[in-house]
């Protein structure tokens, strides 16, 4: 697994897995003896999986409304001049969590925020819009499900329910 195109095998796609169920509280020891190898054998893994940018980060699952920011809005939006320098921009803005580039179409980004209140959230989409995104709609998120993606190791982690 060098380089930026690593061959994954089986035991690779369990590791992944696991880890997208639940980072945190799956040890190595654990994930070992579902994907059938040691507990050192999955450290250098996810060593390599890390090195090769498979795996980029861990992020906490954060409920937001609990932790004080009782409105996630997505906006959708059109920037004439789509670039990675724009994306690094909006993610410096107070209150936004995440930016998605879209491939094609004239709606090319969504842009995910958090806000305390009305006033808040308008704030932050003036700092969008300095940023030089159109917004085009703006709609309030319920609830988000997530779950692992299904081509990475189910049936090969042996401990599922």
């Amino acid at each position: 697994m060098s380089g930026t195109d690593p061959q994954l095998d089986t035991v690779d796609h369990g590791i992944l897995h696991l880890l997208q169920k639940d980072a945190r509280n799956n040890t190595t020891r654990e994930i070992g003896e579902a994907v059938g190898v040691s507990a050192g054998t999955v450290r250098n893994r996810i060593e390599k999986l890390e090195d090769a940018g498979v795996i980029r980060g861990y992020v906490p699952d954060i409920n937001y409304e609990k932790a004080g920011y009782q409105l996630e809005i997505l906006f959708t939006c059109t920037a004439v001049d789509p670039s990675e320098a724009l994306a690094e921009d909006i993610l410096d803005k107070h209150g936004v969590v995440t930016v998605r580039k879209l491939l094609a179409g004239e709606e090319n980004y969504h842009v995910t925020v958090v806000g305390t209140d009305t006033d808040d959230v308008s704030e932050i989409a003036n700092s969008i819009r300095d940023c030089g995104l159109e917004i085009v709609r703006s709609e309030v998120l319920d609830e988000e499900y997530i779950q692992p993606f299904n081509h990475f190791g189910k049936e090969v982690s042996q401990n599922e329910d």
